[in-house]
């Protein structure tokens, strides 16, 4: 079981960094062409909530391959540094939910 384990578990990994990576690399691209469209055709339009929106949905998928990688801890040094990666990619996912919800929020204000 522990072979099956070591054999696979890297894999899924490898699977779920990519997927965060992809993710985030569209949702920069999308973010960029829509603010050159629209400093080409003035129309107000509000990029910081989808760039957030996907940065949050990326990290979610590093926070996946992060407890994925617990499974293959040998030593309280990898713990530590595990548990501190994990910390901060938690506390970003946090600050873009909330920062997400503030531009709602301001956006619902504003159209008031």
């Amino acid at each position: 079981m522990e072979h099956l384990f070591e054999t696979f578990i890297p894999i899924l990994i490898h699977i779920f960094e990519f997927m965060g990576i992809i993710i985030l690399c569209i949702g920069g691209f999308r973010a960029f062409f829509v603010y050159l469209k629209e400093l080409r055709s003035n129309e107000p339009y509000n990029i910081k909530y989808q760039f957030a929106a996907s940065l949050a949905t990326a990290l979610e998928f590093k926070l996946a391959a992060e407890i994925l990688k617990t499974v293959l801890i040998k030593s309280f040094d990898e713990l530590l540094i595990l548990a501190s990666i994990f910390i901060l990619r938690v506390l970003m996912t946090f600050v873009l939910e909330w920062e997400i919800k503030q531009e709602q929020k301001h956006e619902a204000n504003h159209n008031l």
